[in-house]
């Protein structure tokens, strides 16, 4: 094992960011909210930039002061993770410096969104990888895409992957079980060191199941402690135990993921959610980000509400409202 490197594991909330009325970052919400999450036991690590915090509406300038906020407040408690969503290698040396300077002890390296489009060979990707372990000291996630994307990795190559300097992480979204399984296990060949999580906030248990470290994924943003409960679940063998949470996730994540994987508009309902359960001040997502709906708005609240975790003030639905709330 290197010296100094993160081997992730637990659960990594990807969070979300708060943003006052103007858009800006709301750095002192986002300073509670990051000492809130850090403080739940079983938390493996605190996740910036990731889809859930919005990485697409943020500038470099942000992305960094996002990670430097979160790492700044946490000082070591629990390691801090920022996302690299770029299209080219040298941008993506560029975030990755910026980052580690930031205070992240890892990152989590995205596709190129290009090779969504276009495809990309396997040498591509292992040069990608090895030119960001090149320019800094900390870890690598590998952030795997769904099968039916052209930016999926093939099991061969995630075996490639697992051998590079630096890489100590997969955060598999596969969203294929029997690819899933058998990426998870190419990986393990490859280097047992390597730790894997989940992102399939959709079916969490039925990914937890597998075998793997833990999850990253967006609703631990959301619900730290049923998340930390859920994988303890499945850590002891208490399967009665770890379905009896999934089945209170499971009345939130249809509110918010309508029996879909995560989206930009599912990170919209998602911090609509969080205002209903006391545990965001705001709602406000950046545009092109559209808001929920008043009808949506009321499923989720009574969602909240169901699953017991509706805060001590019934908000007003509409988003405008839940802003300046």
């Amino acid at each position: 094992m290197e010296e100094g490197l993160e081997y992730f594991r637990g659960i990594l909330p990807a969070m979300q960011v708060p943003f006052r009325d103007d858009y800006s970052i709301d750095g002192r919400e986002l300073r509670r909210f990051s000492a809130w999450l850090a403080d739940h036991p079983g938390i493996g690590g605190l996740v910036t930039n990731g889809h859930t915090g919005e990485v697409f509406a943020l500038s470099p300038r942000e992305r960094r002061e996002v990670t430097g906020i979160v790492a700044d407040e946490v000082r070591g408690r629990v390691p801090v993770v920022s996302g690299i969503c770029c299209e080219s290698i040298a941008e993506s040396v560029e975030h990755a410096i910026a980052a580690q300077e930031a205070g992240a002890t890892g990152l989590l390296v995205m596709p190129p969104h290009y090779w969504l489009r276009f495809g990309m060979r396997d040498q591509n990707v292992i040069d990608h990888f090895l030119a960001i372990s090149a320019a800094v000291k900390i870890s690598l996630i590998v952030h795997v895409y769904p099968a039916w994307t052209k930016a999926s990795y093939s099991s061969a190559l995630l075996a490639e992957l697992a051998r590079l300097p630096r890489v100590t992480t997969f955060k598999v979204g596969t969203r294929e079980m029997s690819k899933y399984d058998r990426d998870i296990r190419a990986i393990r060949r490859a280097n047992p060191r390597c730790t894997i999580l989940t992102c399939h906030d959709e079916y969490v248990l039925a990914s937890m199941v597998q075998g793997v470290d833990g999850a990253l994924v967006g609703f631990a943003s959301f619900i730290p402690e049923l998340l930390v409960e859920l994988y303890a679940a499945v850590c002891e063998g208490d399967l009665k135990r770890a379905r009896g949470v999934q089945a209170r996730i499971n009345i939130l994540k249809e509110a918010v993921y309508a029996s879909d994987e995560p989206s930009s508009d599912a990170h919209a309902r998602m911090k609509s959610a969080m205002v209903y359960a006391g545990r965001f001040k705001s709602a406000l997502t950046r545009p092109p980000t559209r808001e929920p709906s008043p009808e949506q708005l009321d499923r989720i609240r009574r969602a909240v509400e169901d699953a017991r975790l509706l805060g001590p003030v019934a908000l007003p639905l509409s988003q405008g409202a839940l802003a300046t709330a």
